[in-house]
């Protein structure tokens, strides 16, 4: 008896473990929103071998899942439109309501992504006009590590009064815009964690295999392999108390706070706990604004940024699809002269990214920031101009949506002549003063000074320096917090530049 007991028992642990109740990531829940006009792929697990069928608005797509239980299928093409119910059926009976067909857009970054709406200007106002059911929010969980998860933590929720204070200010905004503009459903999905570097966000292996990135993930290595955590622990309460006594000198570096190991600084913690759970998920693009934290690596974010579009554009396996993203605002001191600044560097990285990525573009918000805080308040701005993207290039408006950015130069004389793309045919004009401010020249010695300038026509501009009798580069906008004052007709500020290619003080900087 005590032997065919113990074989009973046997038997039905082995049972129990061929099946696998049927479920599917937190992605896929109720008031979720699909991509219209494309298939989406669905996902989930099931015990091995099961078949399973997914019906969504009359279409059944049926499929089976593999030895190890994992199963996967494409929903098909649907115009805007629902809310429908999504009925998975396998051993068991999934059913999700209220679905919504629509835009999608993957919200991503650091923390001015992040910046909800609540501590955003306008809040009071913004958050009791919030009723936009047929806007939808996830907002996915802070989750940094090594291994590659399947899942995240959230759920979709219908945008109101009391779902929208904590999201993403600027995500909002846009969604807010295209779902006035356009007619159809929004669904956004917040993926953002505040401090978060560029590295951080792709997978290890893309890293591994560039030689750029070898020395950054050896320091990794090595700060990983010695991490104490009785130390670190130690060094929070002094933070802490640090704090709390007002920050008194010497001064405490905020970024060793972070966590070496499941922090959002190590190289793919993020991408592993928050990216690739979400990769697949039908989208039409991504809306990013990070680089605060990469502000000392410039010369390496020129093609460490690149890399990340390209990364995420693979692994989703749609194509090239949209990716518009935030340029740094301004912050901290105003300049008292001209010279070299990490920012003003990590800005032109961002603006060079356009040259090199396909289905690009680039919000400037030189003009919006906020000397003594890194995060401006003013994110319906920012989210009006990075909604000008997707409007004219993937929507169909007739309406101008790049900042006037840098041509090329004339050498005239002791002046120098600028000349813009993008500008509309009533041209430039400088904002608050007849003046034009923010303007710098230099001779060869590469020495800036300060210069004046004059619009010639409507995308020209003449720049000279009294004690400069042959100029030979221009910058325009080059510092962290510049005074500057140029603008379109249209509103937009023109992008901060350089004309030389001389040598940045980033150059070659692998790690911070």
């Amino acid at each position: 008896m005590k032997t065919l007991f113990l074989f009973l028992m046997a038997t039905g642990a082995l049972a129990n473990s061929l099946y696998a109740q049927l479920s599917v990531p937190n992605v896929f829940t109720d008031h979720m929103v699909l991509q219209r006009n494309q298939a989406n792929p669905i996902w989930g697990k099931a015990s091995p071998q099961q078949k399973v069928t997914i019906s969504l608005a009359g279409n059944v797509v049926t499929t089976q899942a593999d030895a190890a239980g994992a199963w996967r299928a494409k929903l098909p093409p649907l115009p805007a439109g629902g809310p429908h119910a999504l009925t998975i059926k396998g051993e068991d009976t999934i059913t999700i309501e209220d679905v919504l067909v629509g835009e999608v857009w993957f919200c991503s970054g650091q923390s001015n992504m992040e910046w909800p709406v609540a501590n955003s200007y306008g809040a009071e106002v913004e958050i009791a006009a919030a009723n936009h059911p047929q806007i939808r929010f996830l907002t996915v969980a802070r989750n940094g590590t090594q291994i590659p998860q399947d899942d995240i933590e959230g759920s979709w929720q219908v945008c109101s009064p009391e779902t929208v204070p904590h999201f993403s200010a600027i995500g909002y905004f846009y969604g807010q815009t295209l779902n006035a503009a356009l007619g159809v459903p929004i669904g956004l999905i917040d993926n953002a964690w505040g401090g978060s570097m560029a590295e951080s966000w792709i997978s290890r292996s893309v890293l591994e295999d560039d030689e750029r990135y070898a020395p950054l993930l050896e320091h990794w290595k090595s700060k990983t392999q010695n991490f104490d955590e009785a130390k670190y622990k130690a060094f929070l309460k002094r933070f802490e108390e640090w704090q709390a006594a007002g920050r008194p000198e010497p001064s405490l570096n905020w970024n060793d706070t972070v966590h070496p190991l499941t922090g959002q600084h190590r190289p793919a913690n993020i991408y592993n706990g928050m990216v690739h759970p979400l990769a697949g998920y039908g989208i039409k693009g991504v809306i990013w604004y990070q680089g605060e934290s990469n502000g000392g690596r410039a010369d390496q974010y020129r093609h460490l940024f690149p890399l990340l579009v390209k990364t995420w554009r693979e692994t989703w396996k749609q194509g090239d699809f949209p990716f518009y993203w935030v340029q740094l605002a301004d912050w901290g001191s105003e300049p008292d002269e001209p010279g070299e600044n990490g920012w003003a560097e990590l800005r032109d990285a961002q603006t060079q990214s356009m040259d090199v990525l396909k289905n690009s573009g680039q919000a400037v918000i030189i003009d919006l920031g906020e000397g003594r805080d890194i995060h401006p308040r003013d994110k319906k701005t920012v989210a009006s101009r990075l909604v000008r993207w997707p409007l004219a290039n993937d929507y169909g408006y007739d309406l101008a949506y790049q900042s006037p950015r840098y041509k090329s130069m004339q050498v005239v004389g002791d002046k120098v002549r600028i000349t813009f793309d993008h500008t509309s045919p009533e041209g430039l004009y400088s904002f608050d003063t007849a003046e034009v401010k923010g303007f710098a020249i230099a001779a060869a010695d590469q020495k800036f000074i300060w210069a004046e300038a004059k619009i010639l026509a409507p995308n020209t501009v003449e720049v000279w320096a009294d004690s400069i009798d042959s100029p030979v580069a221009v910058r325009y906008g080059w510092a962290q917090n510049p005074i500057v004052n140029l603008y379109d007709r249209n509103g937009l500020p023109v992008t901060p530049f350089r004309t030389d290619d001389w040598k940045w003080q980033s150059a070659g900087k692998a790690i911070d």
